[in-house]
């Protein structure tokens, strides 16, 4: 055998053990205890459609991010205008696109107005006018700027979807943006649903507030309590009955610390009393402030506030340095989970309504999987059937290499750790068929050569020589499309896609390169004086 032969064959062999090494775990199961240290160990994933789950529509309220931006940035003032002696008398957003801010006099407002500028020079800045005997003045967001936050809101939403997802456990989760403010998420295999809409949806605000315990909240309205105070509601389930009681408190609007310092998040046991709580570490920054609010604040309450619900309110007993606290309510082991991983995973910019949710039952998935399976094998037999009687033993070549497209394809998808959907089994029965048109344009143009009166080995050569372009050709055009599937598509698209891709490449291999080898071959060992084709 020559060279050339020698090292084609060798990556033919090569390429089949790989590719069955790789599909072993998705055939063998389970797999023998000797299988074991850099033997792959992954099966091909399933996607939603065959292997069932939960396919969520999530609609990002980003109007809600720009006015918790709005909040933010008059806290920020606050702060600025405390630190400069600044006299005011109330700082609040209003509307959906600006602050307003009230000053006794003129001066005052004044020089707020210098700060304003310096500090938020991008924000349009509504001179000061009298405001009933005060003077107010309004720091207003553009359009343009809106947008972008909104834009960033969406993206941030998505990123903390999937972190919370990947910390949940769900192998090979979709989650993609749709749309201006769409977030499409589909969670294969999901066993519990609810409880991943929940995890998924919670907005997970942690704010700590202190109470005011100056103001009776038994009998609190609205209406009664300061202005920057709030009515807020603690929960506790009774772990033994599973009743649900609830206290009204009284607490400050503004938050003492967020949750944007947290570092990490942990499910612990109480020694005690055994029940699970959440421990919580700031960064340098959280604690600092806890370390200083903590301080500042001996024998008071403290509420732990997310989602505007009050979890627990320890009195602080004495300063807390370090960055440690913790998070201690009536809650069950899954809970504390649960909300450990939000804390983790940090809050969501702004809320999210899942406006679709529809569940793939596992049934309905093996129904397509089985489908699928017969489509493939049916429309394998009827191609085999096909080339064998027209091209006869070339057509069985043709055979050969069509069932090395689907084995390295398979293999392929192994290793990648992709995932297969029912329209990527679809690209592979559209696989099949491209592989036999790359033969047929060969086999036509050695047929050609051949009536020319070509020796077998001089049609061959040249039947394969002017084929090439256009196969290449149809092949690289047929990627383009399959990449841009990818880069716009969403969920089985994808799939379908990356299914698409992989076989035109492997389908370049096999038609001109496995193909071509077995001819040389039988060219050269069987003397063969014309092709049957």
């Amino acid at each position: 055998m020559s060279k050339g032969l020698t090292w084609r064959f060798s990556l033919i062999a090569l390429f089949i053990i790989v590719s069955l090494l790789y599909l072993t775990p998705t055939l063998v199961s389970p797999l023998p205890s000797w299988w074991s240290g850099v033997l792959p160990k992954d099966k091909i994933h399933l996607g939603l459609d065959l292997q069932g789950g939960t396919h969520l529509v999530l609609d990002v309220e980003t109007q809600k991010a720009v006015e918790g931006t709005l909040d933010l940035i008059g806290t920020d003032l606050e702060d600025v205008f405390n630190s400069k002696t600044l006299r005011y008398k109330k700082i609040g957003r209003i509307g959906g696109d600006r602050v307003g801010m009230t000053f006794y006099d003129k001066g005052t407002a004044e020089a707020a107005q210098k700060l304003i500028k310096d500090k938020y020079p991008n924000m349009e800045l509504v001179p000061p006018y009298d405001d009933g005997g005060f003077v107010s003045i309004q720091l207003k967001m553009g359009d343009k700027e809106i947008q972008e936050r909104k834009d960033r809101a969406v993206a941030q939403a998505l990123e903390t979807i999937r972190n919370r997802i990947d910390q949940f456990g769900v192998s090979e989760p979709v989650i993609a943006r749709e749309g201006q403010t769409h977030i499409v998420v589909q969670l294969p295999g999901i066993k519990d649903p609810k409880r991943a809409i929940e995890l998924i949806g919670r907005t997970a605000r942690l704010e700590f507030k202190l109470v005011d315990e100056t103001v009776n909240a038994a009998t609190a309205t609205p209406g009664t309590i300061p202005e920057d105070d709030e009515i807020l509601v603690e929960k506790r389930t009774d772990p033994t009955t599973g009743a649900v009681t609830e206290t009204p408190l009284v607490v400050k609007k503004k938050a003492m610390i967020t949750g944007d310092l947290l570092t990490d998040a942990q499910v612990r046991i109480d020694s005690q009393f055994n029940q699970p709580y959440v421990a919580i570490e700031f960064n340098s920054t959280g604690a600092r402030l806890f370390d200083q609010v903590t301080a500042a604040n001996v024998g008071k309450r403290f509420a732990i506030v997310l989602d505007n619900t009050i979890y627990s309110a320890p009195v602080i007993r004495e300063r807390i340095s370090g960055g440690s606290a913790q998070i201690s309510g009536s809650f069950t082991e899954k809970e504390a989970s649960d909300l450990a991983i939000v804390l983790r995973a940090g809050s969501l910019p702004a809320p999210v309504d899942i406006v679709q949710n529809l569940t793939v039952g596992p049934s309905l998935g093996q129904d397509s999987i089985n489908k699928g399976l017969i489509a493939g094998l049916v429309g394998v037999a009827l191609v085999v059937i096909f080339m064998a009687i027209y091209y006869k033993m070339a057509g069985l070549v043709a055979d050969f290499g069509m069932v090395l497209n689907v084995l390295y394809l398979m293999g392929a998808l192994a290793a990648l750790g992709a995932t297969l959907t029912l329209p990527g089994i679809a690209a592979i029965v559209l696989l099949i068929g491209m592989s036999v048109d790359s033969n047929v344009l060969i086999f036509e143009r050695i047929r050609e050569e051949q009536r020319l009166g070509k020796p077998p080995k001089a049609a061959l050569d040249s039947g394969y020589d002017k084929a090439f372009l256009t196969i290449m050709d149809s092949h690289v055009t047929t990627l383009i499309t399959a990449a841009v599937l990818f880069q716009f598509g969403t969920g089985p698209v994808k799939g379908f896609a990356v299914s698409l891709s992989l076989g035109v490449i492997i389908n370049l291999f096999t038609a001109l390169v496995g193909t071509k080898a077995i001819f040389d071959f039988a060219l050269l060992r069987l003397r063969v004086k014309r092709l049957s084709i």
